[in-house]
């Protein structure tokens, strides 16, 4: 049995711009327990679907996981359909919806009191 690596950690965030472990990204990311999704866009930009979920995860991506944070924007503009939210629930997942800056303080939160996150963020609006 391998050993499991430490989850990513947000290390700063602003309008547009996003460091993850000494990593910066300016476009929206997704970050799993197992790995980080670069440009990460949806079919509609400010709204949130399954298919934006479906068209970047692995079933495997999902195994263990305690939480979904989903950052919406540095002002909330991102919206995110029910069946989103539903999706994770249905599954046991604790779902936390928030505008990005409170997301980001959210997700290092949860993983630092170990739980298994997935972080989908909206870097901009």
């Amino acid at each position: 049995m391998g050993v499991a690596l430490p989850q990513p950690r947000i290390n700063y965030y602003d309008f547009g711009v996003i460091v993850v472990d000494g990593k910066t990204y300016r476009n929206d990311i997704i970050i799993t327990p197992r790995r980080i999704v670069e440009n990460w866009w949806r079919i509609e930009g400010h709204r949130m679907q399954v298919r934006d979920v479906w068209n970047y995860l692995a079933e495997e991506d999902l195994k263990g996981v305690d939480d979904v944070v989903i950052g919406t924007g540095y002002d909330g503009l991102m919206k995110v359909d029910d069946d989103v939210v539903r999706l994770f629930e249905d599954r046991g997942i604790r779902v936390h919806v928030m505008m990005s800056r409170p997301a980001v303080d959210e997700y290092n939160r949860l993983v630092d009191e170990g739980r298994k996150v997935i972080l989908f963020i909206h870097l901009t609006c």
